[in-house]
């Protein structure tokens, strides 16, 4: 049975690294000692050490130790026999790149369907959906697929930000690139503004946090849903 956060972001205004989620964190790691931590999002070029370290440092207060995945000679078996894994923020398409050229996404999506206890965070949580391609990010590398666990039905906008009707930017919304996808995709796509996320347990994919998540259905009208909101009445 699927135990998963799936959170727009890692760190919120006036929060330290993680820390509007550690009830949620508690709750996720109540029976484990030791999370595996992915970080080939690598967010400004981090190394995987340095990043694990930002990773160590925000769980520690939870009594569990944090381990890279990159420090392990067979990356497919530390999934597979992970106590608990954790997948940060960064760019979307650098971790995908590393997940499919390591032939771990398959991996990865098998240990969260056994039950593995999972957190993703922004692009940690990109690739829970069917695809990555509504990401933010930049493609600073071309993976060889945009596939990715699909471990939810539907895909994520992460740090969804809503047009800001102050501003003079005529650029483009997240909602005008939403609609884009939808040009050439139908997979439904969720929104998820900082400081919201999702509770998954089993088939029950819940909205959390203080704010509400945009919904994109293609050739529907975007709207609104509220927290407690559970997702399997759109699968």
């Amino acid at each position: 049975m699927i135990n998963a956060i799936v959170a727009s972001t890692s760190t919120i205004h006036g929060s330290s690294y993680l820390e509007y989620l550690k009830p949620a964190l508690k709750e996720l790691y109540k029976a484990s000692n030791e999370v595996v931590f992915i970080p080939y999002a690598r967010p400004s070029g981090l190394t995987h050490d340095e990043y694990t370290k930002i990773a160590e440092n925000g769980l520690k207060d939870l009594g569990v130790k944090v381990i890279g995945l990159h420090t392990f000679k067979n990356p497919q078996l530390a999934l597979t026999n992970a106590k608990a894994i954790f997948t940060g923020g960064g760019n979307t398409f650098q971790l995908v790149h590393m997940l499919h050229q390591l032939n771990l996404m398959e991996t990865l999506k098998e240990a969260i369907i056994k039950g593995t206890p999972y957190l993703g965070t922004s692009a940690g949580s990109n690739i829970c959906g069917p695809t990555m391609q509504t990401t933010n990010d930049m493609p600073v590398v071309y993976p060889s697929s945009f596939k990715t666990t699909g471990i939810i039905p539907f895909n994520i906008n992460a740090h969804y930000l809503d047009p800001d009707t102050s501003s003079t930017h005529k650029g483009e919304t997240r909602e005008t690139r939403v609609k884009e996808f939808h040009i050439y995709n139908s997979t439904t796509v969720l929104g998820l503004r900082e400081g919201t996320w999702l509770k998954v347990k089993g088939d029950d994919i819940i909205l959390e946090g203080d704010l509400t998540a945009r919904v994109f259905i293609k050739q529907k009208p975007p709207y609104e849903v509220e927290k407690g909101f559970n997702f399997k009445e759109l699968i």
